[in-house]
């Protein structure tokens, strides 16, 4: 009994050692089998990136990880390169994590992870790093442009990885520039350019470079305010009152320049201003505190700058005080005059009525006369000579009244 005992047990212990022979080499055969497991990163510039390698389950085999020159980083738990910015966050024997402090564009690249069984497993993993680009800076412009000049802003932005993307904006509006891009080693260099002509409504526009990049979470943005110097443009400001003797009367001379013209001259009939008792410059107005029919004329004001001089003129007419006033402003006579077509209709209906009434008139008469000719030839139409013919005139004359006259 205890010989079939102790044969029980050698036979469950024998067992017990081919199953546990078997369960060893299935798992390390599945050790073999297994490659790590990594991850791409991506980072910014000047930031960290933390490259991870991991195993299902591993028997002490050991993971490496290398950088893209195939140097060594981290063999397990030690260190292999002299870099204080690379450092252990996590070494186990299924996992292996390290961490690139303060990256910068040579770290960029493919990296390994090492699996050390028999024979090594490699995966990779590439560590992406995105290049900031610099601030935009606007060139070629100059302050002040002329009016006429032609101008040429160029709009450029360093150091970006992939390439920065470039718009302007001429105040709140988008305008196309043209595009210039340079490689550098690993960044790009991106210019954009805008050509124009500027004239005086380029003065005071705002020109906007943005730079857009898919490491920034704000844009980047410069501008830079056009300056056109041009030359100066007049014109005369009047009250909407009609002049009339005895008033206050005002103009304003109103100028358009850039610098702003300097100082404005007043001037009556071509000549200078004859009674300046009355008649006050205040900067750029003209004041007459009382006008009188004297005052009639053209008045000038003039003004400059250094690329040129600008005129502008008034014709003033007074009007008497019991003057019910113009319908219109006496310097816009001056420019249309009387409607000549209205005159020349109304003349051109005038004759062609007088010419009916005098056709008209002359038939009326025409037939009167003859009817009265006719009766007074009565009588004389058989006499024997003049003088009977005479006196039988003179005698159906006499009782012409008594007759009734028919006229055909």
């Amino acid at each position: 009994m205890i010989f079939k005992q102790h044969l029980v047990f050698i036979l469950y212990s024998l067992c017990a050692s081919v199953f546990k022979v078997a369960g060893t080499k299935s798992k390390a055969k599945g050790g073999q089998g297994q490659f790590p497991i990594t991850q791409n990163v991506t980072v910014v510039e000047g930031g960290s990136a933390n490259m991870t390698c991991r195993v299902d389950y591993n028997d002490n085999t050991s993971l490496q990880w290398s950088n893209p020159a195939q140097q060594t980083l981290f063999f397990g738990d030690k260190k292999a390169l002299r870099d204080n910015r690379i450092e252990l966050i996590r070494a186990s024997s299924q996992e292996l994590t390290i961490k690139i402090g303060d990256v910068s564009l040579s770290d960029d690249g493919l990296y390994t992870c090492s699996l050390f069984t028999m024979p090594v497993k490699t995966t990779k993993a590439f560590l992406t790093v995105l290049g900031v680009p610099s601030r935009p800076e606007i060139t070629g412009f100059t302050k002040p442009a002329m009016e006429g000049d032609i101008i040429t802003l160029t709009c450029s932005t360093l150091g970006s990885k992939p390439a920065a993307n470039i718009r302007w904006f001429r105040n709140d509006k988008e305008v196309q520039g043209s595009k210039e891009l340079n490689a550098t080693g690993k960044s790009f260099t991106v210019r954009s350019s805008l050509q124009f002509q500027v004239d005086k409504g380029e003065d005071g526009v705002a020109y906007t470079c943005s730079v857009e990049h898919v490491s920034l979470s704000n844009l980047y943005t410069t501008t830079e305010v056009l300056e056109v110097h041009y030359a100066p443009r007049l014109e005369i400001s009047k009250p909407q009152i009609d002049p009339l003797e005895g008033q206050y009367f005002k103009l304003e001379c109103v100028s358009i320049g850039n610098p702003i013209p300097e100082p404005v001259l007043w001037s009556k009939d071509g000549g200078e201003l004859p009674d300046i008792e009355r008649m006050i410059v205040e900067g750029r107005e003209l004041t007459i505190t009382t006008l009188n029919k004297t005052d009639n004329g053209t008045y000038r004001c003039e003004a400059s700058n250094h690329l040129g001089t600008s005129t502008a003129e008034y014709k003033l007419f007074v009007y008497a005080k019991d003057f019910p006033g113009p319908t219109t402003d006496p310097n816009a006579l001056g420019q249309h005059g009387p409607d000549h077509a209205l005159i020349g209709g109304v003349v051109a209906v005038v004759v062609f009525i007088t010419l009916c009434l005098i056709i008209v008139l002359g038939r009326y008469l025409a037939r009167h006369k003859g009817t009265y000719l006719t009766h007074e030839a009565k009588g004389a139409e058989d006499a024997p000579d003049a003088d009977t013919a005479i006196i039988n005139a003179e005698g159906n004359h006499v009782h012409a009244e008594e007759k009734k006259e028919y006229f055909i």
